[in-house]
């Protein structure tokens, strides 16, 4: 894996979405960087034991919270934590995230509004909570995951890809307004990855998502790597980059009807 990323070296960072995949890839290559941590998401035998162990093997301190990013309230709860422990977050990673996979018409609208919350909502509402003392510091960083799916429609996963959509556009315009106050913003859009995101999004029997896939901590330090280095945004993988960007030449009516025919189910006889 390389040298281990040590930007932020004995300072807090917030990981949400901790417990799996992407999520723990950070936290642990943030720990072998000497960053401190806060981990967060709804189970709490997981964060616990990913929190003792890392304290353990990397010499860092480490917080847990268990939270649930679909209830509104979340964030504030988050929040009041870190300001009870006195931990000043320097590095804020909204990683927290689930697809749904099928036609949207015959979808558990419920199920949609609450991607809606924590995709989008929820990202918002941390980013605001907590940058405010970043300004005041005139330091700090954000990391927000999105998605290769962000660079076009994906029917039936439509409503996961217009998220991430607008988690990436969140990202780069963030980037952009902060600069003044020295603050980097980065949005990282992987492609198919090795977690349990198609297990949970009910995706792992199409024929797309067994693409080669690349590993959690691959797509972690790649991002992390980004952030550093003061990018906007980064896409995970040279063949995800190339499909990105060909998409741009190519009319979006096009691509969105070659990427239902990767994503329709075959039907059933």
């Amino acid at each position: 894996m390389g040298r281990p990323i040590a930007a932020w070296q004995g300072k807090w960072a917030l990981v949400t979405g901790a417990s799996a995949g992407i999520g723990k890839a950070l936290a642990e290559e943030l720990a072998a960087g000497g960053t401190n941590l806060v981990l967060t998401a709804r189970r709490r035998e997981r964060l616990e034991d990913l929190g003792r162990t890392l304290s353990t093997t990397r010499k860092i301190k480490t917080e847990v919270f268990v939270a649930d990013l679909a209830d509104p309230a979340g964030p504030e709860k988050i929040l009041a934590f870190t300001r009870d422990k006195n931990i000043h977050i320097e590095l804020l990673i909204n990683n927290a995230g689930f697809g749904a996979y099928g036609e949207f018409a015959t979808s558990n609208r419920a199920r949609q509004l609450e991607m809606v919350q924590v995709n989008c909502a929820a990202v918002v509402n941390l980013t605001h909570l907590f940058l405010p003392a970043m300004i005041e510091r005139k330091s700090g960083d954000i990391l927000i995951v999105a998605s290769t799916a962000s660079f076009q429609a994906v029917p039936y996963i439509t409503v996961y890809a217009a998220t991430k959509a607008f988690d990436l556009f969140f990202a780069e315009g963030l980037a952009e307004e902060l600069k003044p106050h020295g603050i980097r913003v980065c949005g990282l859009c992987p492609g198919s990855t090795e977690s349990e995101f198609l297990v949970v999004a009910n995706q792992s029997q199409l024929p797309a998502s067994n693409r080669s896939r690349e590993t959690a901590e691959k797509v972690a330090r790649t991002g992390l790597e980004a952030l550093a280095a003061g990018k906007s945004y980064v896409i995970s993988g040279a063949g995800n980059y190339l499909g990105a960007q060909a998409q741009r030449l190519i009319p979006r009516r096009v691509v969105t009807s070659i990427a239902a025919k990767m994503f329709r189910l075959p039907v059933k006889t």
